[in-house]
């Protein structure tokens, strides 16, 4: 499907109900479903987390939609986006990836839970140059932590650490996460 189309077809469906957005990642739509309060819970802790180190930086949690895998051919739109303040302004629906420092998806409990946040999604945004993908896995009590993006390989690094662990985010991120927290935002 061109991208063009997909684009007139995801803003025709957003018009239409707030409650559903689509992606395109490896040519295929995907359907982002609204999440459930501990959900939000986790993304806002993360929010104040991001901004308590680093306030130069912004955690967009409003469902920016990022152009990710080679030479932008699909659209996602993370869970949450971490870029310099005000670095979306302007942009539109649809920005490129340049300049984001880390994508942030957290798992629902939903059947495309798995192909989607821990095959599709780590692959787009490697493809994308997004330093840091990170993965608040519920599901499994853990969190990932992608690094190193190679475009032909995906990250090259990858780390799992379980809730109650810290999670220590690379640069160009440079935050500290003590996950202990997230424990009780599992349902």
């Amino acid at each position: 499907m061109p991208v063009d189309v997909f684009e007139r077809i995801a803003e025709f469906v957003a018009r239409e109900d707030e409650t559903v957005r689509f992606e395109l990642i490896d040519g295929r739509i995907g359907q982002k479903k609204e999440t459930n309060g501990s959900h939000g819970e986790i993304a806002m802790w993360l929010v104040f987390r991001c901004k308590q180190t680093r306030p130069d930086l912004t955690l967009n949690v409003t469902g920016q939609g990022l152009k990710v895998e080679a030479y932008r051919k699909g659209r996602a739109r993370p869970d949450a986006v971490l870029a310099p303040t005000g670095h979306f302004n302007g942009r539109g629906d649809w920005a490129d990836p340049d300049g984001v420092l880390m994508a942030v998806e957290i798992t629902s409990y939903d059947w495309d839970t798995h192909h989607r946040d821990r095959v599709e999604k780590p692959r787009a945004y490697a493809e994308a140059g997004i330093p840091v993908y990170l993965l608040i896995d519920r599901e499994n009590l853990s969190v990932l932590l992608h690094s190193a993006p190679d475009p032909e390989d995906g990250y090259r690094d990858t780390h799992v650490v379980r809730l109650g662990g810290e999670v220590v985010l690379p640069e160009p991120v440079g935050i500290v996460l003590p996950t202990g927290e997230l424990k009780q935002y599992l349902d």
